[in-house]
């Protein structure tokens, strides 16, 4: 059974890419997209049901990936669900910020698209063969 999982980036590119990667390894996961925090809560509020895994990029409009992250983890039904971040900063404030607001990883988005989807594999069967989370 695959996970379903939230992907929260305002970068295009960057969503056809992750989901390139799923694709590309016969990952049978399902993949809800929003392109800022705001839109995210609005997805989770509306769904029946919650995401097991969320990739958060930091850097978007609205409400960035730190604030959705505040929002998540001060909500009593959504603080359990696990966030990943997957950003290209790799700011050692921007890494402990997340880390204290109860981040369950931080992946630095590589430039070389073989890394990206390496690092992407290695993360989704670490979620999946441990079975820290159910689908």
């Amino acid at each position: 059974m695959g996970l379903n999982i939230l992907l929260i980036d305002d970068d295009e590119i960057e969503r056809l890419k992750f989901a390139r990667v799923l694709q590309k390894n016969n990952y049978p996961h399902n993949i809800i997209e929003a392109i800022n925090g705001e839109e995210a809560l609005d997805v989770l509020a509306q769904k029946e049901k919650l995401p097991d895994l969320i990739f958060l990029d930091l850097n978007m409009p609205k409400m960035n990936g730190l604030e959705f992250l505040k929002e998540l983890k001060a909500d009593a039904t959504l603080q359990y669900l696990p966030v990943v971040i997957l950003s290209t900063s790799n700011n050692h404030q921007d890494l402990k910020e997340a880390y204290r607001i109860g981040a369950s990883g931080y992946i630095v988005k590589p430039l070389k698209y073989e890394d990206y989807v390496h690092k992407i594999k290695c993360l989704i069967e670490y979620w999946t063969v441990n079975e820290l989370v159910k689908g």
